[in-house]
């Protein structure tokens, strides 16, 4: 039996689990230290109340732990179970844990609880070498806590190449390096476009998007870390230099920033305001639509209106699924170099890199997915290494491996 510990039922990782039921060679169970987003929970950095439009519990095992009360995956100390998983671990006849970073108490907790059931342990994290170094004192603590966690783990399984980096910075052997690249349901956004692609002019006219625009997808939560603004900036300079007159913005998501970006845009549609007028309508700032926060369902709608998504952030992303996603639905994607995917995804054509922070380099970018000649066409193949096929695979191969020890 493999166990797998997750802080809550997240969009992203239970179509895997369903995958791997539905391959049927692995036995396992998921263990939730949350219901977070299985009802409506509030996101602060969205800044709204929301939840998945998916079934985030159907069609594998799992089951809640017990935890303190007010538990939510932001809380470090809360988020911890307040059983005896050594014992846990040991009734069901577990071979392996699954944890999915350190993020958590309730991880370190299920480390020590393991090491003492005779368990073996496996770490699928997202964190990656990108960020600049801390502080020395910040580095020192920080390697020690590592230590102390890594020794403990017998299977890495590495999202991409700058996350299997990270492990290989802490001495980590390539007999314990596994590659289960970052992935989402490929099938589910190809089916998604496929459904609603004669749409699009309608989806077009929805959101006031022209349609000769050359339209760019912004879509996360507006808050420093994903950079949305590093987007309008280079807008501007295409808009300013005459290169990419008919440019059109498309934001979907909500947050903090939201005031900033709207006041610095040519605002033509926005989901979210009760006003119907357009606002800031200075020659010299780009068009935008607002179309709020979309949830999985629905996203599409921007994947095909879209003529190519920009993940902008700075190292705070260590993937960025968002890309994923796009590419699923035919979309080009441009990402700055510190997102945690752009070595993976960001060097497959027609995708592009660019500097973080380089409002020019961004420009350039656009401009060029932008001219007739361009090939803006992804194939589906571009996502073959990165497919919940390829996971199930490594995660049944690994667990082949245990069972014959």
């Amino acid at each position: 039996m493999l166990i797998i510990l997750s802080t809550h039922p997240i969009q992203y990782q239970v179509p895997l689990w369903q995958a791997l039921a539905r391959d049927g060679r692995v036995p396992f169970e998921v263990w939730y230290l949350s219901d977070h987003a299985t009802r409506v929970s509030h996101d602060k950095e969205f800044g709204a109340h929301f939840a998945w439009d998916l079934d985030m519990l159907a069609g594998y095992p799992h089951q809640f732990l017990k935890t303190p009360l007010d538990v939510t995956p932001a809380s470090f100390w809360k988020c911890r179970s307040s059983e005896p998983l050594a014992a846990k671990l040991r009734a069901c006849g577990a071979k392996a844990l699954w944890i999915q970073g350190w993020q958590v108490a309730g991880y370190w907790q299920a480390v020590h609880e393991a090491r003492k059931a005779g368990v073996k342990v496996w770490l699928r994290g997202e964190s990656n070498d990108l960020a600049p170094p801390a502080s020395l004192w910040k580095q020192r603590v920080k390697r020690v806590l590592l230590g102390w966690l890594f020794v403990r783990v017998d299977k890495f399984l590495c999202i991409g190449k700058a996350n299997r980096r990270l492990y290989e910075s802490h001495g980590i052997k390539a007999d314990r390096l596994l590659s289960a690249p970052y992935c989402v349901d490929n099938e589910r956004f190809g089916r998604q476009k496929a459904e609603i692609e004669k749409q699009k002019a309608e989806i077009k006219r929805r959101w006031g998007i022209p349609e000769d625009a050359f339209c760019v997808l912004f879509c996360g939560k507006f808050i420093p870390k994903k950079r949305p603004m590093d987007l309008v900036k280079a807008a501007q300079l295409l808009i300013a230099s005459g290169r990419l007159p008919k440019l059109h913005l498309l934001f979907t998501g909500s947050g903090e920033l939201g005031p900033e970006l709207r006041a610095a845009c040519h605002v033509v549609f926005d989901a979210e305001s009760q006003k119907s007028e357009v606002r800031n309508q200075r020659s010299e700032v780009p068009s935008a639509s607002f179309a709020g926060f979309l949830n999985q369902t629905q996203i599409t709608d921007a994947y095909v209106a879209a003529d190519c998504l920009v993940l902008p952030s700075d190292y705070g992303e260590t993937w960025g699924l968002v890309v994923n996603e796009a590419m699923a639905s035919g979309l080009p994607c441009v990402i700055s170099d510190r997102c945690g995917s752009a070595e993976d995804l960001g060097v497959q054509p027609p995708n592009q890199t660019f500097s973080f922070g380089d409002g020019s380099a961004l420009a350039d970018c656009l401009c060029k997915l932008a001219q007739p000649e361009a090939n803006r066409t992804v194939s589906p193949q571009l996502l073959d290494g990165f497919s919940f096929q390829s996971s199930v695979q490594a995660v049944a191969d690994a667990y082949a491996l245990l069972k014959n020890s």
